[in-house]
């Protein structure tokens, strides 16, 4: 096995190979690159212009340059791909799979991407790479590739190897062979250490099994990475709708996925709009920020009306100004603790399974224990720097606070899950301005109560 080299990328490095390739040292950008993963290279480039980064890319073999294509961030690569001509970008595909190479295509102009087709001397490869540009590439059949190994039930284990044999040279890895019937219809699936252990006349049909989980072609991203999520599946075989097999899904696809769905409930829960990257322009980060950013003012800016509806009530008793901050803070952290867990429910279980609802009640008593502990706390410092009335206050107001806090955040998630919306929306600014109005609400009530103005 080729040993790959721990890569770090230096500003130091940079420079050396900035300068090696200002000065067309091919010598020693081979011998810098040599056993360095593809991903590393990958990195490096986008550190370089269009121009520069296809030089360093001509010096290397076609596969491993295919690779590194594959491996660059799609903006990245867009640029990059605009200084290479069709046939040249045909030249790359044809060592890339399928999947991706379709992904590669698909960021193309549509001119562009027609002679690259055009351009690729493999047909079957070619009319493999068609087929999954119809697809849209948040479904089974975007995400999967052609490549894969089949084998037809009637077959023995000897005819079995030697297709094996011969498709295993279009197929990267190899996690199990599928099992079809003379009409493409997958029955199966038979792990080589099955194909290994039998005897040279043994049947297929003898050897396989039949349970496999598969997909349609329709199926969205979604669904796909929960399925081989809750199964460990290393790859699944996507199948269209009568049932024949065209395609397999590997688990570094889903990967991908998972990481895309992540990063987008992640930019939801910080208030981001949209799909943005750091090195995108000002006006596509600030469009993609102040959507929320006005929401959030919106509520600062009603919560600032709704002080001064109980201005005169500050006005005889000044001290309740203090603890304002209190309120919200701590409204606002225990809402998006309960939204936090049921969104993480919500991915692996249905919205109105019995165990949802069983969280729920067990999230109102975990509410009750912590208002108690919380406004205990505050009742007791309170009491200690002011006085007993102004301490009662506070602590109910921060127990009603903590216990309506942990329901919106509970129950928020739930209705917009069943809404279509995607409920990490319930972890961001969504929940705290709710939570922030309702816990002023909530303070400045129970103080008119209590000091009975």
């Amino acid at each position: 096995m080729e040993n790959v080299a721990p890569f770090e990328l230096t500003q130091e490095y940079l420079e050396r190979i900035r300068e090696a390739i200002e000065e067309k040292n091919e010598v020693f950008i081979r011998k810098s690159l040599v056993n360095v993963h593809h991903e590393d290279v990958s990195a490096l480039l986008e550190e370089f212009n269009a121009e520069q980064s296809k030089f360093v890319l001509e010096l290397l073999d076609k596969e491993i340059a295919s690779d590194i294509i594959g491996g660059l961030d799609e903006d990245t690569r867009a640029k990059f791909l605009a200084v290479f001509d069709p046939k040249e970008i045909a030249e790359y595909i044809e060592e890339i799979e399928t999947d991706d190479a379709a992904d590669i295509l698909n960021d193309l102009p549509v001119k562009i991407r027609e002679e690259v087709i055009a351009n690729i001397q493999n047909p079957e490869k070619a009319s493999y790479i068609i087929e999954l540009l119809r697809y849209d590439e948040d479904c089974a059949g975007g995400l999967m590739a052609k490549e894969l190994i089949k084998a037809n039930v009637n077959w023995n284990v000897v005819e079995c190897i030697a297709e094996i044999r011969r498709q295993a040279e279009d197929v990267e890895k190899i996690y199990s062979v599928y099992v079809v019937d003379n009409e493409d219809r997958l029955l199966g699936r038979v792990s080589l250490k099955e194909i290994i252990l039998a005897k040279a006349n043994a049947k297929i049909a003898d050897i396989y099994n039949s349970e496999v989980i598969s997909v349609f072609t329709y199926q969205r991203e979604e669904e796909i990475a929960d399925l081989m999520q809750k199964y460990d599946l290393e790859s699944a075989p996507v199948i269209n709708v009568q049932r024949k097999l065209v395609g397999r899904i590997t688990v570094d696809d889903i990967i991908d996925v998972i990481t895309e769905m992540a990063d987008e409930e992640r930019k939801l829960m910080a208030g981001i709009s949209e799909d943005v990257e750091v090195d995108d322009s000002v006006w596509v980060l600030s469009r993609a920020r102040l959507p929320w950013l006005v929401i959030g003012l919106m509520g600062g800016l009603t919560g600032a009306k709704f002080i001064g509806v109980f201005e005169d009530d500050l006005l005889k008793v000044a001290s309740l100004a203090f603890f304002i901050p209190l309120i919200i803070a701590t409204g606002g952290n225990v809402g998006i603790q309960s939204s936090a867990l049921v969104v993480q429910s919500l991915a692996s279980i249905p919205v109105f399974d019995s165990s949802i609802w069983q969280k729920f009640i067990k999230t109102i008593f975990v509410a009750i224990l912590n208002g108690i502990v919380l406004s205990g706390l505050v009742y007791t410092f309170v009491f200690l720097s002011y006085d007993s009335t102004l301490a009662f206050i506070v602590g109910c107001a921060l127990f009603t606070v903590v216990i309506l806090a942990s329901l919106l955040g509970t129950v928020i998630p739930l209705i917009l899950n069943k809404l279509g919306f995607n409920p990490a929306l319930a972890s961001g600014p969504f929940i705290t301005t709710t939570i922030d109005l309702i816990g002023l609400a909530v303070y400045f009530v129970v103080a008119h109560l209590l000091y009975n103005f």
